[in-house]
């Protein structure tokens, strides 16, 4: 029996059958107006709200109440709940009567089309009077918006009327970020998403996404059952403790999730009904944010221990269950602690993708990869130095070393050696294994101890200098003058987010290398001209790869993820990169072309799954690639009957 929860209906004999937003026909409603509203005594049944046919009113007639709602002489209707008159100590039911109209309709993000509603669409859905009379195309709304969006000079202004835009038209959000994408990635991005997560209490206006915390322990999977959208394909979450390199911003940190979402859809192609962020609140240790009036979180210090892994396991546990066994799950500005634990142990039972470690990997394995064309050279010949050993660190080590494996047939033990690592107590050497952390130790070779930066680049002469540290300006002027004076190219890249914690500038490592320097940033950094020539940054930008990456393993049907298709996504964005782009001294393509860079990706990620036995659609498309870009969200306006 279908059951009503949270919404009842005019009785509409032409609903039934409907494939509109909401209703195909409906007959002009009589001044008289009788509304029948039908209290269930028990929450039951279905939480979408889904449209209730009149045979499931009747059916549910013997166990509920039937109240008629008579129109008053304003137009209204009476307060038969008491909701108006109701002192503020009382209870009032919060009920929401709902109406296939224009009303509801142009207030659905998802179906909104704004002033590009059709003359036909504004009769048949009755929107006359709702809208100004002219009607425009959706290329127009998009010219107006990115116009309106340039006048803000504020990063987080802009941030916020994006935010905005998503909640009222889904598809113009999407439409104006692809076709914008180089102007606004930085901005519904990183380094603005920074800024949105510190001040996230002070813009939250409403929730984007679940909010999971402590006190829902034990019920997380009826929690996500509150989730309107059934058919979920990728989870983003997130327990903030480590906010790009901003540190504990518990709570706060849901901007994250929202926004690498928002890139899956527009760079990926994924729909954005099959995608669920998630914040895990186990409370901070942000004194600052406890301190916050406007604090949206648990104000309590964090949960650690066992009871941060059952909360952890049952939220997994609930995800497989809710969603089945190829839901994607990719983790987030976890801790290091937590990111390596959550990764090893989830990995065997669950399709899960550590973005920090894995993604990050990927698109610093592909920048490499691209810039040997222009230094030419294997990878197994370079020498790399690390400043930063945790998740990005180690992650990039792993793969650069997998890499060189597969190339070389030598076994990844001895790739390693070639692989250095500075962490905040220098060098990281044998003779300090017994007190690193587990994830370390394949990182400490046979050296005498090393405790500055500068010390080690002259010792270990690396060809290619990586930071990941989380704490700008580190690659000092000595450091940058010791890589150039090593090496004709040297090849150095910033990639700690959001610019503030860059290691260094893009001015000052083309100025310090006197423009030899191959460099590229986590966070954008605009064209630097030095001696009268013009140098162009690259960004290596995890966006390059985790959306492609997430649609190859989403269109396979993928139950595992294995380091193959890291690989694989790595050497599909560096064959990538143009003669054209070298020229520019580019070692990443331009993410103008970001949709096919993803469609290609996509591609070589599900032909390893293929091969490696873990896809599930079945049969194999013949041309994967064609199929990758069949499978993409159209941010398109539809035609409504």
């Amino acid at each position: 029996m279908m059951s009503l929860n949270r919404s009842c209906f005019l009785r509409n004999p032409g609903i039934a059958g409907s494939s509109s937003p909401f209703s195909q026909s409906q007959k002009r409603r009589p001044a008289s107006l009788k509304v029948v509203a039908v209290v269930p005594k028990v929450r039951t049944g279905d939480r979408n709200g889904s449209v209730v046919m009149e045979n499931a009113l009747q059916e549910v007639k013997a166990e509920s109440e039937v109240v008629e709602l008579k129109s008053t002489v304003h137009g209204g209707v009476q307060d038969v709940y008491g909701e108006d008159t109701a002192t503020e100590d009382q209870l009032v039911t919060p009920w929401s009567i709902s109406v296939a109209s224009g009303y509801t309709l142009i207030r659905s993000p998802h179906h909104n089309k704004g002033l590009a509603f059709t003359e036909k669409e504004r009769d048949a859905h009755y929107l006359r009077g709702l809208l100004p009379p002219v009607v425009i195309s959706q290329e127009l709304q998009v010219k107006k918006m990115i116009n309106s969006i340039r006048q803000y000079q504020v990063p987080l202004q802009k941030y916020i009327a994006m935010m905005d835009l998503q909640g009222r038209n889904e598809k113009l959000f999407y439409k104006l970020l692809i076709e914008h994408v180089e102007e606004l990635l930085p901005v519904v991005y990183t380094p603005t998403v920074g800024e949105a997560c510190q001040k996230y209490g002070s813009i939250f206006t409403q929730p984007q996404g679940l909010f999971i915390s402590l006190k829902e322990k034990g019920k997380i999977l009826e929690v996500l059952r509150n989730w309107p959208e059934k058919n979920i394909q990728v989870i983003v979450v997130t327990d903030g403790e480590r906010i790009l390199g901003l540190g504990d911003l518990g709570c706060h940190g849901m901007g994250i999730p929202v926004g690498k979402l928002a890139l899956y859809t527009a760079l990926g192609g994924v729909r954005p009904s099959a995608c669920l962020p998630v914040t895990i609140d186990v409370g901070t240790n942000n004194e600052k944010l406890l301190n916050d009036e406007f604090y949206i979180g648990l104000k309590q210090k964090r949960a650690t221990g066992q009871e941060y892994a059952e909360l952890l396991h049952e939220f997994m546990t609930a995800v497989k269950q809710n969603y089945g066994e190829k839901v994607l799950v990719q983790f987030e500005d976890f801790a290091n602690h937590n990111a390596f634990e959550l990764l090893a142990k989830y990995a065997s039972t669950h399709l899960v993708f550590n973005d920090d470690i894995q993604g990050t990997a990927s698109v610093v394995l592909a920048g490499l990869l691209a810039a040997l064309k222009l230094v030419k050279g294997s990878l197994s010949e370079h020498r790399f130095l690390f400043l930063g050993a945790g998740e990005a660190g180690t992650g990039i080590a792993e793969l650069i070393a997998l890499e060189v494996s597969k190339q070389t047939n030598t076994p990844v033990e001895e790739t390693r050696k070639n692989i250095w690592l500075v962490d905040s107590k220098g060098l990281i050497v044998s003779s300090r294994l017994g007190s690193l952390q587990h994830f370390k130790k394949p990182w400490a070779h046979e050296h005498e101890p090393v405790r500055e930066l500068v010390d080690a680049v002259k010792s270990i002469k690396p060809t290619v200098l990586i930071g990941t540290s989380g704490v700008g300006r580190t690659f000092t002027k000595e450091v940058v003058e010791a890589m150039a004076s090593l090496n004709e190219r040297p090849i150095i890249l910033a990639l700690s987010n959001p610019t503030s914690q860059s290691e260094c500038t893009a001015e000052e490592a083309y100025t310090w290398t006197e423009g030899r320097a191959m460099y590229c940033s986590g966070s954008p950094f605009p064209p630097v001209e030095y001696n009268g020539k013009v140098y162009y940054p690259g960004q290596s930008n995890n966006a390059y790869i985790f959306p492609g990456f997430g649609l190859g393993l989403i269109m396979s049907g993928t139950i595992r993820v294995h380091d193959d298709m890291l690989l694989a996504a790595s050497e599909a964005l560096a064959s990538m990169v143009t003669q054209e782009d070298f020229d520019k001294g580019l070692i990443y393509p331009p993410f103008t072309n970001i949709r096919k860079i993803s469609a290609h990706i996509a591609a070589k990620v599900a032909a390893k799954s293929y091969e490696l036995g873990l896809a599930t659609r079945l049969p194999e498309p013949r041309d994967l690639e064609r199929y990758a870009e069949s499978c993409m969200y159209s941010p398109s306006y539809r035609s409504f009957r």
